[in-house]
């Protein structure tokens, strides 16, 4: 009857412990923006196909050589391995806070030898040697957890170790599109390397015709002057489009390693360029804001939230008594031979312990009261990393959809600065105008050029800039070490 009594007792303080907690019931706060962006469709209207989450790093970015230096940049990049050691340690710490759940049970054994004299009041007696012996099991201070306190704080510690994985989901994709971003650079240096070349070469044929003509006396000084001076600003711009396509290689080793020079270097330029790199997959545009959500970054601050929810629970707990229980079970005797005889050396103990707040409440009032404001910051900065995420995919929305438009512009600039080049050149050729003109349609056209190589590489940054803000890349990384 005694058993059954201890067991219904037992089973009972383990319900309520169970069922009993203090953590406010967690509410997603609603969405601080929009339903869809500045000039799409009505959310009602809005498309639902396929997101920047639901496309492969692999099948956005068709560029095989691209392709290969974001392998190597995932498999080498020190930061995205920091992150995915925080990971690591953030387990730890919740397996250590889950672990309080349970007692903690530990063996000991022991042995007490002391000589006792048998008459004090003797100067000089004989002593008698008293021996102890002891082995056995105990559990020390287990808390009962009543009111959820531990429970509250395993609760946070597991989504700050769920925090910290999305963490290193955005560093992942922000290392994704940082790394695809460096390569688009590298190819704009050196387009625009090449084209500093290809001027430096024509001007400098002329400068050899305008050499010739004034040696001849048949041109001025001031032609010979002008050609000269427009001859060493392209030499000029070869060394900084040399020095700026260097850095780019730099950029991408510190992001991908070393191995990278195999793929960017070579005897021969390679035969990719900018002009010929591209993104097979287009994002979808009319898609809700709701998509955001998703994003690692959002859902690595709704976790911080729920964590600091868990706090309140907690610091609500830690204003009710604490109940802990320590106990040993074991063998304790005089002599080895009959330390395990449970007849005669069974011994055990029990000492359960309550601490009840008094004069302290006070401070735990306080901290209720800090976990509390704890919560209300980490809505507000998940609010905030909602409305920073939807500015970011709207800039790069409109972004996308002038690009395209100012891009084609930038080249016809180009086609009618090019034919109004050869036409400069053909009326100073036949005597009508001076070099001046000539030097300006030169001047002209290779500004034209320039713009155009440095507005695809800004509109190939978008598409980059896009995918990553919208998601983009969310992959599984357990197989990078």
């Amino acid at each position: 009857m005694r058993y059954k009594l201890i067991t219904a007792t037992v089973a009972g303080l383990m319900l309520f412990t169970a069922g009993c907690s203090f953590v406010p019931e967690y509410k997603q706060p609603a969405m601080p923006v929009a339903g869809t962006w500045p000039g799409q469709l009505p959310e009602s209207q809005a498309g639902s196909g396929q997101t920047a989450a639901d496309i492969a790093c692999q099948d956005y970015f068709t560029s095989q050589t691209l392709q290969q230096i974001i392998t190597m940049a995932l498999e080498n990049n020190r930061d995205l391995k920091v992150a995915l050691l925080n990971i690591e340690q953030a387990k730890a710490a919740y397996q250590i806070k889950k672990s309080d759940e349970l007692p903690v049970i530990s063996g000991s054994t022991g042995l007490s030898r002391q000589g006792i004299p048998e008459d004090s009041s003797a100067l000089k007696v004989p002593y008698t040697t008293d021996t102890s012996m002891s082995a056995g099991l105990g559990i020390t201070a287990y808390e009962l957890d009543f009111f959820g306190r531990i429970k509250s704080l395993s609760q946070s510690a597991l989504e700050t170790y769920l925090a910290t994985r999305e963490a290193a989901s955005s560093a992942r994709i922000a290392l994704v599109a940082q790394t695809a971003d460096a390569y688009v650079n590298l190819l704009a240096q050196r387009k625009l390397q090449q084209l500093a070349e290809e001027t430096y070469k024509a001007q400098r044929t002329t400068y050899d015709v305008i050499k010739t003509q004034y040696d001849a006396g048949s041109t001025d000084q001031l032609s010979l002057a002008q050609a000269a001076t427009s001859t060493q600003s392209a030499k000029a711009s070869i060394y900084q489009y040399k020095r700026l396509a260097a850095q780019a290689e730099n950029a991408l080793v510190y992001l991908a390693g070393p191995g990278v020079y195999d793929l960017i270097t070579t005897p021969e330029p390679p035969s990719e360029t900018i002009d010929d790199i591209g993104f097979l997959t287009q994002l979808p545009a009319g898609i809700p804001s709701q998509i955001l959500l998703a994003r690692p970054d959002i859902q690595a601050a709704e976790h911080q939230l729920k964590a600091a929810n868990a706090d309140i629970g907690a610091a609500r707990a830690a204003m009710y008594p604490t109940i802990s229980l320590t106990g040993t079970l074991g063998f304790a005797s005089q002599g080895l031979s009959y330390l395990f005889d449970s007849s005669r050396s069974l011994s055990w103990a029990f000492s359960p312990n309550v601490t009840i707040p008094i004069f302290n409440r006070e401070g735990l009032k306080a901290n209720l009261y800090a976990a509390t404001v704890g919560e209300k910051i980490a809505a507000a900065t998940y609010e905030g990393a909602i409305q920073t995420a939807f500015r970011e995919v709207a800039d790069q929305l409109v972004a996308r959809k002038h690009y395209k438009d100012q891009l084609e512009a930038q080249n016809a600039l180009v086609s009618a600065t090019r034919k109004a080049y050869n036409l400069s050149k053909a009326r100073y050729d036949n005597g009508i105008d001076d070099f001046l003109a000539v030097l300006d349609s030169q001047r002209a056209l290779f500004s034209a050029e320039q713009g155009a190589i440095a507005l695809k590489q800004a509109y190939l940054s978008n598409l980059i800039n896009l995918y990553k803000v919208m998601g983009g890349g969310k992959m599984d990384m357990s197989n990078i070490n």
